[in-house]
């Protein structure tokens, strides 16, 4: 390679600089004694030093997207001082024998030959990485390898406040805590462990040594600890912290399910509501976070979406496990072990050619929320972090809660045109339309048009017969009532002018039957279309803001919030849909929902039809409905 002479030429000048001044390159270890803010400038110095003398990157590092990866994580350990429910069961888990993990002269040789090629940043996970007794000893050798800027670590924070000193002295540069609740008694409920005011005094003593940002992790979760979003923000106001919500991901043995993951969309809004002046800053182009700052906070608020919107794009991530493989991307079960070649005598070379490859293997991007939570993937405790929920309190039925969806096939029971006939049993259209139409048509499908002479015989089409409705809880209407006929049998739009706002919220559903062909393609994300679930969220979100415009009696609706899940039921190779639509106004939001899953489900038969035509579009239903004068309306 043509650079790696110039990359040496480099690398020897950097390693002259640590040792003297008078090169002109800032020294890369503070001494004993100095002040933050000198060690500050002189860290920012060295990055500046870098930055102007930078070597071309290595080609082993760079995949074939041209994505450059200068960031490398290294876990330390899979061992653990807590029980996070989200990481881990309580009796632990089955851990790799102590022989089969990198030793620290691995750790390091495997550091060196990474930072030579283009690695800049380190960040040291677990497990827990300061249970590992030569931690401190770990981060000395690191600074100590030329070319690398940061040498960061995440902990949960229970030995930070005894280890901090020595590891600041050290080298270490940067700190995430991973910190899920406030409140004592519910920390204690998630990690099985007393410790929270240990994880705060470890904050605080960061934020003592001059650590800025300190970042804390905190994955939110739905029915958990989404209720704390803003106390978190508000601990920015007067300490410089970087507050990271983490949306729920999945990983084996987590139980992962999309109705507990609450989205950076959702947790925004809920935190404009209070700081409406919030600011989005500036991202640097391979940030994981989305950063926001609450004018005349010292700190600020950050999102990682690994969930709703992926930043694969720009990823410049590599991980090594404490067992020594090599992953290339968080969310895919390749790995490659570099432990096994290390120990088998492997050169430099034969490394480089083994790391590269195994980059150049990695995929545009990871398959989208639904497949990752259907992919085999080790669980988090044996990757690094602390994010995942091994098992946790169901979501809060009344804001997303599906039926048993056991749908039976339908015949047409009722007399039709023979053009009806056929249109119905192609399609097999949903019980919910059936039934529509059976309310409105008192067993005759036909649609009726009358005059005024003719209101009594409209009366009886409208009747509502022998239909039995689904278990409300609200109050009904009797057919004299219904809000888009006038008194005679005209359709006619209602007028909602005088009513008063109100908060109004609507669920609805829908399920499509893709077949064993399309399912397993949508599930691993393999349709020459794209990616089918994503693309039918997105559509089902904007259908719901142009109802409207599709339902001709609508009223134009400000929805505040439009949500659209999307699940894989393997069982019956179907995909389920469930829409969810707010807004404050004078009418409600049930069409919005219901059009929002009709869709979506649209969209994905849209996106298979090419592999299958028996696809088939069910339960099309509302699911609920609060707000307005009728009362609420609950599926039983």
């Amino acid at each position: 390679m043509a650079a790696q002479p110039l990359s040496r030429m480099l690398r020897r000048l950097l390693r002259s600089s640590a040792r003297s001044c008078s090169s002109g390159a800032p020294v890369t270890q503070p001494r004993l004694g100095e002040s933050a803010r000198a060690a500050s400038e002189e860290l920012s110095r060295r990055r500046q030093f870098l930055r102007e003398h930078a070597a071309p990157f290595s080609a082993f590092l760079t995949d074939s997207f041209g994505r450059q990866h200068s960031y490398l994580r290294i876990s330390l350990t899979e061992k653990c001082n807590l029980r996070c429910q989200y990481c881990m069961p309580e009796e632990g888990v089955p851990l790799t024998p102590k022989a089969n993990l990198l030793t620290t002269e691995e750790i390091l040789t495997l550091a060196r030959l990474f930072v030579k090629e283009g690695i800049d940043k380190i960040r040291l996970t677990g497990g827990e990485p300061l249970i590992r007794p030569d931690v401190v000893d770990i981060v000395a050798q690191l600074q100590r390898l030329e070319g690398l800027r940061t040498i960061g670590v995440t902990t949960n924070g229970i030995n930070l406040t005894r280890l901090l000193p020595q590891l600041q002295k050290a080298g270490l540069s940067a700190i995430n805590i991973s910190l899920d609740t406030l409140v004592p008694a519910k920390f204690e409920f998630i990690v099985r462990r007393k410790g929270f005011h240990k994880v705060m005094e470890g904050i605080h003593k960061a934020i003592e040594l001059g650590y800025n940002p300190v970042k804390v992790n905190c994955v939110v979760m739905r029915g958990l600890n989404e209720d704390e979003l803003l106390d978190f923000a508000a601990l920015t106001e007067g300490l410089p912290l970087d507050v990271r919500f983490i949306e729920y991901m999945p990983f084996d043995g987590n139980k992962w399910n999309f109705k507990k993951m609450v989205s950076y969309k959702e947790m925004l809004d809920t935190i404009r509501q209070q700081w409406p002046e919030l600011e989005k800053l500036p991202e640097e182009e391979s940030s994981t976070a989305k950063a926001f700052k609450i004018p005349g906070f010292q700190g600020q608020i950050s999102f990682i979406t690994s969930m709703s919107e992926h930043f694969c794009g720009t990823c410049n991530r590599l991980r090594i496990t404490a067992d020594g493989n090599l992953k290339v991307c968080l969310f895919g079960n390749s790995e490659v072990s570099l432990r096994d070649h290390l120990r088998a005598g492997a050169s430099e070379q034969e490394l480089l050619r083994i790391i590269g490859a195994a980059v150049g293997r990695k995929k545009r991007q990871h398959a989208g929320m639904f497949s990752i939570s259907q992919m085999k993937n080790r669980p988090m405790i044996l990757i690094e972090l602390f994010l995942m929920f091994h098992d946790s309190p169901p979501a809060n039925p009344s804001i997303s809660s599906w039926d048993p969806l056991h749908v039976q096939g339908l015949r047409p029971r009722m007399s039709f045109s023979s053009q009806m006939v056929t249109l119905w049993k192609g399609c097999r259209v949903p019980q919910a339309l059936l039934l529509a139409q059976q309310r409105l048509g008192s067993g005759c499908f036909q649609r009726h048009y009358t005059s005024r002479a003719d209101s009594d015989a409209n009366s009886k089409c409208l009747s509502p017969g022998s239909w039995a409705p689904a278990a409300p809880s609200g109050p009904q209407l009797t057919s004299e009532q219904l809000t888009h006929v006038d008194s005679e049998g005209r359709a006619a739009m209602v007028d909602v002018g005088r009513k008063p706002d109100t908060e109004r919220a609507a669920v609805a559903s829908a399920v499509v039957l893709l077949g064993p062909v399309a399912f397993k393609l949508v599930q691993r994300n393999q349709l020459k279309k794209g990616d089918a679930l994503v693309v039918a969220q997105l559509a089902g979100i904007q259908a719901a803001k142009v109802t409207s415009q599709l339902i001709p009696l609508c009223h134009h609706v400000a929805l505040s919030h439009v949500q659209v899940q999307l699940e894989l039921d393997s069982t019956r190779h179907a995909v389920r849909i469930q829409a969810s639509c707010r807004a404050r106004g004078p009418t409600g939001v049930e069409m919005e929902a219901l059009t929002s899953a009709a869709v979506a489900a649209l969209s994905l038969y849209d996106m298979c039809k090419a592999v299958s035509r028996d696809i088939v579009l069910e339960e099309i239903k509302l699911i609920s409905k609060t707000g307005g004068q009728r009362g609420d309306f609950h599926r039983a």
